[in-house]
Parts: C-alpha cells; structure tokens; sequence
C-alpha cells in the first residue's frame, strides 16, 4: 500500500491531519479511488464494509468544498442512521484541516424541526438516508440545485431496502451536471441498473480481498432446533472472544436470545428496529466501549457499525441470501485484522448454508476447547452525563474533572462520546462509583450536570 504522501493533489494540511488520525497508509479502494475522483470522473466500485471506503471518497470530497456558499454541495445516501452517523462523524475528522465546513446528518428516528432548522442555517454537506431525504423534499426544506457531488453508500443495501423509486426520485431534483459515486459490497443486476442510469462513463473497480480466508475464518456448526443456545454458547467458549455480535434474524429471537444470555451471565443486549434512536445509540456505544460486549442483533446492525476489533461474529440464525451473510460477516477482520464467523445451521440448512457461504468450511465443537464456565463480561462501566455539545462540553472537560478533581487514573479511562444533549464516558469497573460519586460532587465548566450509569 503506498503512503498518501505519494497523491500529489493532496495539501500538506490534508496530510497532516490524516497522520494525526492514523491514516498513515492507504487501503486498496483508497489507492484506486481518490485520483480516479480527484480527475472528477464518475466511479463505480465494489469494496465490502471494512475496506476504507469513507475515506475514499470523503477526502474527494472535502476537498472540492467550496466553503464560502453556503448551500449544499454534496448529497451522500446511506440505507440506515447508524451508517448515516457513522459516515458523519468520519467526515468531520477528516475536515478538520479545513475551516467551517458543515455536515448535516438527515435521518429518521430523530424529529425534524431540528434538521430543518440546521438546513436553514447553511450545510455543505448532507448526509442522509432516502426516506428521510424524500421527506424533506416533499416539505421543500432541503436545497439540491447546488449539489455537484452524489455519493451513494452501500447501494446494494438501499435496493434491498426497498428504496430504488425514492433513490431515483431524490436524483430526478438533482442537477444532471455532477460528479457520482456508487459504492456497494455486490453488484446484484438492480445495482448494474441503477449505475446504467445515474453514471456518465464511469471508473469501475473491485477490490476482491476485504473478506480473505486470510482475515476471516468461516465456520459453520450443524445444532438441532432445541440445541441452538446450548452450541452458541459452547462456540462462545471455544473462541474465547472479548466482543461477540450475535445475527438473528427476527426481532422476538434476538430480544429472548439477549433476555436468555444476560440470564446466563453474559453482558448481552438487543439491537432491532423497534428500539427508538436513543436506545440504539446507547445499545451499539455499549458495545463499542466495552460495558456490553455481546450484542444481539437484527441485520440493521450489520451496516454501520463502526466497532473495531470485534473478535467472533456468530449467524444464530442463517441470513437468506449471500450479500447478508458478506454484509453481516464484514463486522469482523476489519482492515486487515482477524476474526472468526461462525454460522449455526440446522440439518435441512445444509444446501441453503452452501448457497449463502460457499467457502465455510463445516466443523464440529470440539469440548477439549471449551472452557468451563466462561463468559463475556464488560470491563467497564458507561456514566451518563445530561449534558452535552449544547452546554458547549468537550471531552477534554470529561477528562479533566475526572483526572485532575477526582483524581482518577486516565488509563482507566476509555472512551468519551459527547452528543447534543447527552455525554457518555466509558470507566474501568472499579472506579466507577468513584466516577460517579466525584461527577455528582463537582462541576464541569461551573456546571451541575446530573450524571448516573447506564
């Protein structure tokens, strides 16, 4: 991989502020994307989760902002809120070098007076998903006829989703003079349509290695029906893991399976689409910081997910079709880790587990390699803080009050997120009631803020 140095187009400050974000190498869709768009071509490019691909078309694109108007020039689609977050707050670390540029993030789950109020002030950037992009359209409140850049992220996704006529619809009011880029992990045959007729003359490329045998290794394990706990929970004990993301495939299955495990001592929790955005904030920071590290999920977790180093993925129940299972499984040996997915098939799956994974190879539990009483527990605790980027706190105040009032060790501290109204600050378990105990007594930035744990 060559160094981002070796892209001649890119200012010293770019290059700066990726080395400070660790963005000392480039990834192999980053290395074909950026000067195919920096050329202002259209670009089609198959690269699965994990690949870097954010970045690839982020860095195009900041850097083509003009930050003196004040309407948007780039509309970036994504198929959920959580990608839509994710690709947000990835964006506005890569803008740092440059002043002032706005990102709006236009999602459901959230009420929209506040993202008609932020439009109204002025975005460069808009990071949305369809439904809610229609929305605003239909009400007029979002302004496209600037817009010189479309990005759609993970398009095999949104057509799975259902949302080919309001994609189409939300294009038809886009200038036809622009530069577009079309992401996608597959290239089903609606893909190839939809490229046929949103791209001029596009770039095309594949990077083919995200998901090698080399980072990942596939695994299936045949269970009767009533065996299913017993063998997810003996596959937990032979990989030994610190996170485990568990797919089912209904919303009742993954809340008795969270219900079930949590029962049985392991830090699990549930993640479907019936829970509302704060409980999935909350449900998915939990297990990225390390307090639940077993999450129960429906496949709205496998797409913006933004977790590093999750060491076992585990198909509790078989996804219905190829690109879930490559969707679900790229939560796992990301940017060039390893990890291991393991499926749980039933014996008349066996022809459906070839059709969806055709490189697993089938094993069976071997006891010798289970521990005993094993669990997965959190290590930390995760404070809630009822305040946040409103009341103008930063996570250098967290630290702060915790370190030098407190006098609690920053080693055990891990991670600080700080949202509009609300702060989380994950603690090693041992402090935490000291934490909590020093927050309720002190004052962040001359302020009482009420504070308890999650």
């Amino acid at each position: 991989m060559s160094c981002f140095k070796t892209i001649k187009q890119l200012p010293q400050k770019l290059i700066d502020n990726l080395d400070s974000l660790d963005y000392t190498q480039m990834t192999k869709v980053q290395e074909q994307a950026i000067p195919v768009l920096l050329q202002g071509k259209d670009l089609i490019a198959q690269a699965k989760t994990g690949s870097g691909k954010t970045a690839a078309f982020g860095i195009p694109v900041i850097m083509g902002i003009d930050i003196y108007s004040k309407d948007p020039q780039v509309l970036i689609m994504t198929p959920t809120r959580e990608l839509a977050e994710q690709v947000s707050k990835e964006l506005r670390k890569l803008a740092r070098y440059k002043d002032n540029i706005k990102i709006v993030t236009l999602a459901g789950g959230t009420p929209m007076r506040p993202q008609i109020n932020s439009l109204e002030q002025g975005a460069h950037i808009i990071v949305g998903t369809p439904g809610r992009l229609q929305d605003h359209l239909s009400r007029e409140t979002i302004p496209l006829y600037d817009i010189s850049t479309l990005v759609l992220d993970e398009g095999d996704r949104m057509l799975d989703m259902g949302f080919f006529d309001a994609i189409s619809k939300i294009i038809s009011n886009l200038p036809p003079k622009r530069q577009t880029m079309l992401f996608s992990a597959t290239f089903p045959d609606k893909i190839e349509q939809l490229s046929r007729e949103i791209l001029k003359t596009p770039e095309r490329i594949i990077i083919e290695d995200s998901h090698s045998k080399q980072t990942i290794r596939q695994v299936a394990y045949r269970a009767e029906t009533h065996e299913k706990q017993k063998i997810l929970l003996q596959i937990i004990s032979t990989y030994k893991p610190r996170s485990v993301l568990i797919f089912c495939n209904t919303k009742i299955v993954v809340d008795e399976l969270a219900n079930w495990l949590y029962s049985n001592n392991y830090d699990a929790q549930a993640l479907h689409g019936d829970l509302n955005q704060r409980e999935r904030n909350e449900a998915l920071l939990m297990f990225a910081n390390g307090t639940m590290p077993v999450l129960v999920a429906t496949d709205v977790a496998s797409r913006g997910l933004d977790v590093k180093d999750i060491d076992l993925i585990v198909n509790y129940d078989l996804p219905h079709d190829p690109e879930a299972y490559i969707h679900r499984i790229g939560r796992t040996g990301r940017a060039g880790t390893k990890g291991v997915a393991a499926s749980i098939y039933l014996p008349n799956q066996k022809f459906e587990l070839e059709e969806v994974a055709p490189e697993v190879s089938l094993e069976q539990i071997s006891y010798s390699n289970t521990k005993r009483g094993f669990t997965v527990s959190g290590k930390m605790k995760t404070l809630c803080i009822d305040g946040g980027k409103k009341d103008k706190l930063r996570a250098g105040d967290m630290l702060g009050t915790l370190c030098k009032e407190i006098g609690i060790d920053g080693r055990v501290i891990g991670k600080i997120e700080i949202f509009d109204r609300k702060s989380y600050v994950a603690v090693d378990s041992s402090v935490s009631a000291k934490a909590l105990d020093g927050i309720q007594r002190s004052r962040i930035k001359n302020k009482k803020f009420r504070v308890w744990i999650l």
